[in-house]
């Protein structure tokens, strides 16, 4: 932790709002992306990250700084978004073909179309969307590990930091991790064709 950031950091324990802000600033982004590869959903995943700058503020006086500032926010984003998975498997699915029953009658329900247009969708497009289906299909353990190393780029000493485990731990579930994924993705191996070498 740099000196700014820790000056920030014993105000915004003072309760100083302004410190605060200026302390999680730089983490807004990469708090949001990592909560979007966990959850999917943009709407979740920015809801996510607000309860997980709620928590930052509320906890702040426990950080002792036993790891880094960055650690602690990244393992708070991490529970935040396995507490939402966990929720979401618990919540009630309602089928689209389910008629919504109104006092002059049954309506049937009408869902929004917001994919491109086959004109539209490159192969670009295509291939994020199997590769992200296919992350969000993964473990939990495996996802987290897939987005906080190869999509945020954190290194093993931070992911072992958030996981509180030892970095060859954290090698070896990531290299499991990624076998899954390889797993996944094998029914797709002709759009990835040209990024094989052969």
């Amino acid at each position: 932790m740099d000196g700014g950031e820790k000056e920030l950091l014993e105000r915004a324990k003072n309760g100083e709002i302004e410190a605060f802000e200026k302390l999680v600033e730089g983490y807004q982004k990469k708090v949001f992306n990592i909560a979007l590869r966990l959850i999917g959903s943009h709407d979740d995943a920015s809801e996510a990250a607000q309860e997980v700058f709620v928590k930052v503020f509320k906890s702040i006086n426990k950080f002792k700084g036993e790891a880094a500032f960055s650690t602690w926010i990244y393992s708070i984003t991490r529970n935040v978004c396995m507490d939402e998975l966990r929720k979401k498997k618990n919540k009630n699915v309602v089928s689209l073909d389910e008629e919504i029953k109104l006092p002059d009658g049954d309506v049937k329900r009408e869902v929004e179309d917001d994919k491109p247009t086959p004109e539209v969708i490159t192969e670009k497009n295509e291939l994020r969307a199997v590769v992200r289906k296919a992350i969000l299909s993964l473990s939990e353990d495996h996802k987290t590990m897939i987005v906080l190393r190869d999509l945020q780029g954190m290194s093993y000493e931070e992911i072992s930091k958030v996981f509180k485990c030892p970095e060859g731990t954290v090698k070896s579930r990531i290299n499991r991790a990624r076998q899954a994924l390889k797993e996944k993705l094998k029914d797709y191996r002709e759009l990835f064709s040209e990024y094989y070498v052969k």
